[in-house]
């Protein structure tokens, strides 16, 4: 496996290890509970599974060319790590109330299926494969291994402190 997605797998493993029913739906006013972080984070990874499925059916890479915004954005989150807050998620990507139990028995083997699709990418269409991301425009396969590493460290903190706010309340 990839060792960007092996660590995000390991990252959400243990955000979510343990978790209660209270702590997987306590939320503060406005805010996503556990369930619905985790909900995003699994639309996240069964979108980019079915973009590199469309480029493994099609044979050739779909990115529209990168802009200097393009740049920008890509190398703040996937070249410095940085993920910032405050943005709204695509429409795609929220909850939508998919079954809790559903989300946890498959959000963490949804991230090696990922790994598989886009290794067959690589082999099929080549190194050099680019797909959309909706917010960071064309990313590269490695960009998009590290853009999911560093987006799930930020939801995983965002479970972790949740997770200790609904143990207090």
């Amino acid at each position: 496996m990839d060792p960007y997605l092996e660590q995000l797998q390991h990252t959400i493993d243990t955000a979510i290890s343990g978790l209660s029913d209270q702590q997987l739906s306590w939320h503060p006013a406005g805010k996503w509970c556990v369930a619905e972080v985790l909900e995003h984070l699994y639309w996240t990874y069964t979108g980019t599974i079915k973009g590199f499925e469309r480029i493994l059916a099609s044979g050739e890479s779909t990115a529209r060319p990168r802009t200097w915004a393009d740049r920008g954005r890509a190398f703040v989150v996937v070249g410095l790590g940085y993920f910032p807050s405050g943005r709204q998620a695509p429409a795609g990507a929220r909850p939508k109330g998919l079954p809790r139990e559903k989300v946890l028995a498959e959000i963490v083997p949804k991230i090696l299926e990922m790994d598989q699709v886009i290794r067959q990418c690589e082999q099929k269409v080549g190194p050099g494969t680019r797909l959309d991301h909706p917010i960071l425009g064309p990313l590269s396969l490695r960009q998009w291994r590290k853009f999911h590493l560093v987006h799930g460290r930020h939801h995983a903190k965002q479970i972790h402190r949740l997770r200790s706010e609904a143990a207090q309340s």
